[in-house]
């Protein structure tokens, strides 16, 4: 069975919290990636950000439903009004990028990789030493090594 190690790629593109958005979306743009783990200056995970947090950031606000319950007003999905609120006020990656990360570890094996991605909706998996990123696993190498695993 395949493990992490034999299909993950090695040269990992990243990008540091203080980053602006600006440059994000130019490092995406450049390498043609979905997404990219974010490091500290020690190389340590401390999030990961995705295509999808730039089209976050720029989407239109829903303002959540109000409903009047006696002499109460109660606004419904007020929370995510604010997470919304923030990601559209973002500068930096920081506070764009998801930091509660689904990571594996170089040992994971190819259909544990692939239960997560599909079970979780998640498209890019850091692959991870001591907290710190050695790899990254996305749907294209899990694809390729499915081929590479069927074949022998």
């Amino acid at each position: 069975m395949l493990k992490a190690k034999d299909f993950m790629t090695r040269d990992v593109v990243t990008i540091n919290p203080e980053a602006t958005v600006e440059e994000l979306a130019r490092l995406l743009m450049e390498h043609r990636f979905s997404g990219v783990p974010v490091v500290d200056n020690n190389k340590k995970l401390v999030g990961i950000v995705t295509e999808h947090d730039l089209i976050s950031k720029n989407k239109r606000l829903h303002i959540p439903t109000v409903i009047r319950l006696f002499d109460a007003y109660i606004m419904l999905g007020s929370g995510k009004m604010e997470e919304e609120l923030k990601k559209m006020a973002a500068t930096t990656v920081e506070d764009i990028c998801t930091k509660n990360v689904v990571s594996i570890t170089e040992e994971t094996t190819l259909e544990e990789a692939a239960t997560i991605m599909s079970e979780k909706n998640i498209h890019l998996l850091p692959v991870l030493r001591d907290a710190s990123v050695v790899g990254i696993v996305g749907k294209l190498d899990i694809v390729a090594a499915m081929t590479r695993d069927i074949t022998k």
